[in-house]
């Protein structure tokens, strides 16, 4: 997947913008030796109480773009949920650290947005190759 995001709002550009930051969050590096995936949320929530700012705000934004595919208000509380669980817990020093990489909230809140989207848009999906 590039970096060439499109800027609209249609459900198709909502959609890929919301997978990229997913990436970018929980799988965009590799960990060398134990073949796991982790992303920024795990990386910048080492650093207290800022990093763990930064990444609520980054998984805030899905939420908000979630929020422009008009999803119902359950879903998008479900998903500030997820962001909230995750933030609270990720703040206790160590713990929370190896929770978040346990705990993916933006992984599972793209699960939300691609099961609503699924069943209401399905024009949106893209079949990996």
């Amino acid at each position: 997947m590039g970096f060439d995001l499109p800027l609209g709002n249609d459900v198709h550009s909502i959609r890929r913008r919301i997978e990229a930051m997913e990436t970018v969050l929980e799988r965009a590096f590799v960990i060398p030796g134990i073949n796991r995936p982790v992303g920024l949320d795990s990386i910048i929530g080492l650093v207290p109480i800022v990093g763990d700012i930064i990444a609520m705000g980054m998984g805030a934004y899905i939420v908000w773009e979630a929020r422009n595919l008009n999803m119902p208000k359950w879903k998008l509380m479900r998903m500030a949920g997820n962001v909230a669980f995750d933030t609270a817990v990720g703040a206790v020093p160590v713990v929370g650290d190896l929770f978040d990489f346990m705990f993916r909230s933006n992984t599972r809140n793209l699960r939300i947005v691609r099961k609503h989207l699924d069943k209401h848009h399905p024009e949106s999906r893209i079949i990996e190759q």
